[in-house]
């Protein structure tokens, strides 16, 4: 099973909106681990890590349902972490 690991920086009327919740909320679905959380300039950072299939299907599900808030999502590649459990996904404070 190859992984894959993804940040996404989201850029709009993505805090305040409920945008961690519903990541953390659709993350299970998707078996999909990492954190999401809210940047001090505005933006909402999300990490995760799964298999590329279900990696892409989330990032489409979080756009399908906060699309209209999203204004921009810059999306890098990095490195598995090999240490991190699959299907834990966490909100980060």
């Amino acid at each position: 099973m190859a992984l894959e690991r993804r940040r996404v920086h989201y850029q709009g009327r993505v805090q305040g909106v409920g945008f961690r919740f519903t990541a953390a909320r659709l993350a299970p679905g998707f078996d999909v681990s990492g954190s999401v959380r809210n940047l001090s300039d505005g933006r909402v950072e999300l990490e995760a890590q799964g298999e590329p299939d279900l990696l892409s299907e989330f990032l489409a599900a979080i756009r399908g349902e906060l699309g209209p808030k999203i204004h921009r999502a810059d999306e890098e590649a990095l490195p598995v972490d090999p240490d991190e459990a699959p299907g834990d996904f966490q909100i980060r404070y």
